[in-house]
């Protein structure tokens, strides 16, 4: 099998400076990058003087590379940031470097180590799409987009007050400085918005002036003898620090929790009985990406949620209960589909492998098909993620939500109020307190028996996956039903399901006892989640939920999402992945269709 690494993008000089191979220029000055990244960007965007008094500070960059003028950047953020205070940093790399090699060109500057070592051991990934980094340790969060830039700044939600303009040079990269790129770059700008950047090339000045920006020249530093600054018209709108609310502690209620708090603000959780009483109740949990072939939006949704998910389950080692998950071959059919989607760049390098019948066999101890290796798919144990993730948990039911005057009011059974926020989030599973968008149940029930030895994790029409002392299979699928009663017909249909696949595992385990749960999981008419705001609703009144069977694969990133919308910050979620998800797309589907049928109306 080919290696499934691309080649580097960064070659080394004699003297130890990376360049580019693509485009033959310097990653940073050689004279000294830091002191550049200082000099032309910190400084020409007004920093830090631009973000005292804010409590949210949004920094955008074209051109990663090494990381360095975010590295530049950080030092200063921690140094002059108002407490409490968070940055947001939005950066692009189309051709992204390898950790080491990053770490090798960060090496120059010992002064800058701590927060390399922060940067790089979360070092983005190399898939086409949008990453994140949490920064907790200096209060910052950074997406990359990688991808082209023209693509990137037209899915970013975000609007950012400073802009460093660091791709390669113009005569050597055009396309990161025409004039449309200018023009999207001053659409994502917040009003009073810096811009600075190394070249005074006629056709950036000329772009930055059609987009808006009064640009001035500046003294260059090193070689350089200018360099440009911009800005646009305008002051920035102050920001609040609204109350937020969240109903439901399972896996989706508790990643807006860990979410909310990770932007700096603390919610209230609020649940009925106890976390993951519903469908996030089982001892273990599959971590695994849906799988589509047509490696649209819905593909880059779930490639982009598998991969946060994964990196922020390893933050709690302790529930993670195995690695790797095998997605059997149905068919011929699913063949061809596996090998497309192993191919695509919307997941890492390596991170989907199709393996041979007779490779498949030897790792589950009996005659298989060919798999798709998920390398990193990850079995978990749900109940250590919510206590990781939930914080304190006031016990209440939620009968209901009013809104007042910008305020909403959480509603016990008997009238009373629970608490107000000014804003909510509801993630109630198939159990909505808001009527739009309809949520469909489907009863799922699953079995696990207490057995001793090491069984890789699987998947087909059913799965398997290690428990803390046994293994957990099945699940049942009955649409409409939400009854939570154990039934002992549905172990014997679990049992039958293992038994299609894995029949020499089904046997060893046919004498076993089973114990087992069920639950009822939450889906839409579409098959996809909600995250956004509740159509129909007062401002403030958010859903997440609608999550079916892949929960903790999908909910961390939406979770992400809503928590950006709440406070004012960049999404995690380009637009065309955002729509995808947005509860209101329902309506406008059907407003849509209605403007079509009038269109066909004879006249």
């Amino acid at each position: 099998m080919s290696d499934p690494t691309p080649p580097s993008p960064l070659v080394w000089t004699d003297d130890g400076q990376p360049r580019s191979r693509l485009y033959a220029d310097v990653y940073f000055s050689t004279d000294d990058g830091l002191a550049e990244s200082r000099a032309v960007f910190l400084a020409g965007c007004g920093l830090p003087g631009a973000w005292a008094g804010r409590a949210r500070f949004v920094a955008a960059e074209l051109g990663f590379g090494t990381g360095l003028n975010i590295l530049a950047l950080l030092e200063l953020w921690r140094a002059t940031r108002d407490p409490g205070a968070h940055l947001h940093i939005f950066s692009l790399e189309a051709h992204p470097l390898e950790v080491g090699e990053a770490r090798r060109a960060l090496s120059a500057w010992p002064e800058l180590a701590d927060l390399a070592r922060l940067l790089t051991d979360r070092w983005p990934g190399q898939a086409r799409g949008l990453h994140r980094v949490d920064l907790p340790e200096v209060s910052a969060t950074l997406d990359l987009a990688v991808m082209d830039a023209h693509e990137a700044l037209q899915g970013w939600d975000g609007r950012a007050d400073a802009w460093f303009l660091d791709g390669f040079s113009p005569a050597l990269n055009p396309g990161m400085w025409d004039e449309a790129l200018m023009m999207l770059v001053a659409q994502r700008s917040a009003p009073g918005a810096r811009a600075a950047t190394f070249t005074v090339a006629g056709a950036v000045r000329r772009g930055l002036q059609a987009a808006g920006f009064a640009v001035e020249k500046r003294p260059g530093h090193g070689r350089k003898r200018e360099r440009l600054e911009a800005s646009l018209p305008g002051a920035r709108l102050a920001t609040s620090s609204p109350r937020v609310a969240i109903v439901g502690a399972g896996i989706a209620g508790a990643s807006a929790a860990r979410a909310l708090r990770a932007l700096g603000c603390q919610p209230v959780l609020i649940e009925a009985e106890t976390p993951g009483a519903g469908a996030s109740g089982n001892p273990a949990a599959l971590v695994t990406p849906r799988l589509d072939a047509g490696l649209g939006p819905l593909a880059a949704l779930f490639a982009q949620a598998y991969d946060r998910a994964l990196r922020l389950y390893e933050d709690t080692p302790h529930a993670i209960l195995s690695r790797g998950v095998l997605q059997l071959v149905g068919d011929e059919r699913d063949l061809g589909r596996f090998a497309k989607i192993a191919a695509a760049d919307i997941f890492e390098p390596g991170a989907l492998v199709l393996r041979e019948p007779a490779e498949v066999s030897q790792t589950l101890g009996e005659p298989a098909p060919a798999a798709l290796d998920l390398t990193g798919a990850l079995s978990i144990a749900p109940a250590a993620i919510l206590a990781d993730w939930c914080g304190e948990i006031r016990l209440a039911m939620v009968a209901g939500v009013t809104c007042q005057n910008g305020v909403w009011r959480l509603v016990a059974p008997d009238g009373a109020t629970i608490c107000e926020a000014e804003a909510v989030i509801l993630a109630t599973g198939h159990q909505p307190l808001w009527p739009e968008p309809g949520i469909r149940p489907v009863r799922g029930q699953a079995s696990w028996i207490e057995a001793p030895g090491d069984v890789q994790a699987a998947a087909w029409g059913g799965y398997i996956l290690p428990t803390r002392n046994g293994l957990l299979f099945g699940a049942t699928h009955d649409r409409d039903d939400a009854a939570t009663d154990v039934r002992p017909g549905d172990h014997d249909r679990n049992r039958a399901t293992l038994a299609a696949a894995l029949p020499q595992l089904a046997r060893r385990l046919a004498d076993l006892p089973v114990d087992g749960r069920a639950s009822v999981r939450a889906t839409t008419a579409d098959h996809l989640p909600l995250a956004g705001r509740a159509p129909g609703a007062a401002d403030g009144l958010f859903l997440l939920g609608g999550l079916g069977s892949r929960g903790f694969c999908l909910a961390p990133l939406l979770a992400e999402h809503v928590a950006a919308l709440i406070l004012g910050a960049p999404s995690p979620l380009p637009k065309g992945v955002s729509e995808l998800v947005d509860p209101a797309r329902f309506l406008l589907r059907a407003a849509r269709r209605g403007r079509n049928s009038v269109s066909r109306v004879p006249r």
